[in-house]
């Protein structure tokens, strides 16, 4: 029996550190958190390694009042799972940190406390690169959490050259797009074995969940790895993103049908969507799944901008009539996640529903169909947007290294390569 229970105790400690972290919001009356590069609400959180303030968080907390909240760090390897060491190894200075800038709503017929901070603080920063969650919690007990966000903290090392193809294969010519790229590590990384020590990661507009890992260079010469296969990086294109402009809930905007101002919140019902995977691409620049916030009628959208309970219609077309799939309304302002909240229903005239409360601002998203039979759940766009060579994406490339005897994967190389004109994006 005591060896039963060392052995049972063993396998949920293995399981509890080889789980991924997740990005999810906990607490229903946190509304529109929002975690960026400073100055740029579009931008994926990344920081160069001991830089301060250089990221914001935001978000609303629809219970109104003001709470003690706090925030800590959480270190994790390349693929998400919890590195092994202790927060002394990755944290300088306190474990956790208050936040004490908030305001309340003004005007506003949804009332909301809004809460803001600036990350990395002096007195509480992460002392390592690589990739790590941010827990915001209750009370000053990490158990009471609210909601958590990925972050990247950068230290240089490795120079990323790349640019986005049209691939070779027949079959995806048309509907996919390749990244091809060349890492060269800067003198001082002692790379032995490139198998165990470097890892590269791609991901298409910041999405985590349908991000290329465990890519294997097809050429080594030293310092310099060179990746060219022809399906390790090819991501289905998708289309440009459908849009709403929610910035004025007085008139119409190009995508609502009807607002419905109650006494103390506001519905919006949408336009149908319809199936656009058979339409040929319009190109405009969209935002790639993100969104802002932002109000017409206001003068500070962060703490007057209102609420609203938007309801999402998708009208499959016959061809693609979607019988024993799921369909589920995805982008940044639900982080792309596939929990009941974006699940869509079917009626009985075979026309999918699902509403989602939204403050004020400008967002992009998009339909996508799930199979039950899938073990993986891949979100599938080519039913309901389809797939084009010659659409807009950006692509990150994350490069990490973990040395002879390290316990944890350090990000050492990060670029940004847009699809269009293949350059480089500063952010």
């Amino acid at each position: 029996m005591k060896r039963f229970g060392v052995v049972a105790m063993l396998m949920l400690c293995f399981g509890f550190l080889t789980a991924q972290v997740q990005e999810k919001i906990y607490d229903p009356y946190i509304q529109t958190v929002q975690f960026y590069a400073n100055g740029n609400p579009l931008a994926y959180p990344v920081v160069s390694l001991g830089g301060l303030g250089g990221l914001t968080l935001e978000f609303d907390d629809l219970g109104g009042g003001v709470k003690n909240y706090s925030y800590t760090y959480q270190l994790c390897n390349a693929d998400w799972t919890p590195a092994l060491l202790s927060e002394f190894d990755y944290i300088k200075g306190f474990s956790q940190q208050r936040i004490t800038r908030y305001k309340p709503s003004s005007v506003s017929l949804v009332r909301y406390t809004h809460y803001t901070a600036s990350l990395p603080e002096g007195n509480c920063m992460p002392s390592r690169s690589g990739n790590y969650l941010l827990k915001v919690f209750k009370d000053g007990d990490t158990s009471k959490l609210l909601f958590t966000r990925k972050l990247l903290v950068v230290d240089l090392k490795a120079d990323i050259a790349a640019m986005v193809q049209q691939p070779y294969n027949g079959l995806t010519f048309n509907t996919h797009q390749k990244i091809t790229f060349q890492v060269e590590l800067h003198k001082g990384i002692q790379l032995v074995n490139h198998l165990e020590q470097i890892k590269v990661v791609i991901l298409q507009n910041e999405r985590w969940d349908i991000a290329k890992q465990n890519i294997v260079p097809t050429f080594v010469a030293g310092g310099r790895l060179e990746f060219n296969a022809e399906r390790d990086a090819v991501f289905p294109a998708g289309k440009e993103w459908r849009w709403l402009d929610l910035r004025s809930l007085r008139f119409l905007s190009d995508r609502m049908k009807n607002i419905k101002q109650h006494k103390d919140y506001t519905e919006v019902f949408l336009k149908e969507d319809g199936d656009r995977s058979g339409l040929k691409i319009n190109f405009f620049r969209d935002n790639n799944g993100g969104f802002f916030v932002d109000a017409t009628e206001s003068i500070d959208p962060v703490f007057q901008g209102d609420y609203a309970k938007v309801h999402f219609t998708y009208v499959p077309s016959a061809e693609n009539a979607l019988t024993g799939k799921e369909v589920y309304l995805i982008g940044k302002m639900n982080n792309y996640s596939l929990d009941p909240a974006a699940k869509m229903v079917r009626n009985a005239n075979g026309v999918y529903t699902t509403d989602l409360v939204l403050k004020q601002g400008y967002y992009d998203y998009g339909y996508v169909v799930i199979d039950p039979a899938d073990p993986k759940k891949q979100p599938l766009n080519e039913f309901t947007e389809g797939n084009y060579w010659d659409t807009e994406n950006n692509y990150t490339i994350l490069v990490y290294f973990r040395p002879i005897a390290g316990r944890a994967d350090e990000l050492i190389g990060y670029t940004v390569v847009n699809s269009l004109d293949g350059n480089k994006i500063s952010r």
